[in-house]
């Protein structure tokens, strides 16, 4: 489902009131403002709303695309939030996570760091943003969460052992590993680049839309014209897990 934008206020559902601990993982990992990345605004109306209903603990995380800390990217970002602690996926504990597909797309394991699996509710929220052609949404999000010099060396752009793999498989396989909660797409405006994550053109459209990752990056999609290649890849993939 989506709101529009200045009448957007975040009402944490109540599956929330019973966690201890929500991660909520933005787009976060440049320095650049929104729409690149998610808006200091949004990020407090997500705390806002948490806060209404619980006193888990809240939890930020994010890495860069080229391993360097993320300490000075939030501060860069305005994420100084009470209460809440930021997260680099750099320097949390790695543990491996079994891909549920019997036919894995590209990954058969994931390396994650382990607050993931001690999270109760776990949130994407992510700019609309479309990239060489592709649209990155909610799920292309979890990206973020994979350290990206233990898949990469940072020297194209990070991510490159799944890049080369095919990312849109990649991203479909971590869809079914690391299964969140919800998904929220900031699409106060949107972004195109043509393959660059910083510099493009952006739009003004004035929605927000929110809902399971994988049908709120679906109906996103539809609403801002962007092509999901990994969408058409998890429908696939669901076949074997009714098997």
């Amino acid at each position: 489902m989506f709101h529009y934008s200045g009448e957007f206020v975040f009402k944490a559902p109540p599956s929330i009131a019973r966690a201890r601990r929500v991660l909520i993982k933005p787009t976060a990992g440049l320095s650049s403002p929104y729409p690149v990345t998610t808006s200091r605004e949004m990020m407090e109306s997500l705390i806002s709303g948490i806060r209404q209903i619980s006193d888990a603990d809240i939890l930020i995380m994010d890495g860069t695309p080229s391993g360097a800390p993320m300490a000075p990217v939030y501060r860069s970002l305005g994420y100084d939030f009470p209460r809440v602690l930021t997260l680099d996926v750099r320097d949390i504990t790695l543990v491996e996570v079994e891909n549920p597909l019997l036919k894995p797309l590209a990954m058969a394991t994931f390396m994650v760091p382990n607050v993931i699996l001690s999270s109760d509710y776990l949130i994407s929220v992510t700019p609309a943003k479309a990239v060489g052609g592709a649209g990155r949404l909610s799920i292309a999000n979890l990206l973020g969460l994979m350290p990206s010099l233990r898949y990469g060396t940072g020297t194209r752009g990070g991510w490159e052992e799944l890049y080369d793999l095919g990312i849109d498989k990649v991203l479909a396989d971590l869809y079914y590993t690391i299964p969140f909660d919800l998904g929220i797409i900031e699409a106060t405006d949107r972004f195109v680049g043509k393959n660059d994550l910083v510099n493009g053109e952006r739009a003004p459209v004035g929605k927000i839309f929110i809902g399971e990752p994988y049908r709120t990056d679906i109906e996103a999609a539809q609403s801002l014209g962007f092509k999901l290649d990994y969408i058409k890849l998890i429908d696939e993939a669901r076949v074997d897990l009714e098997v």
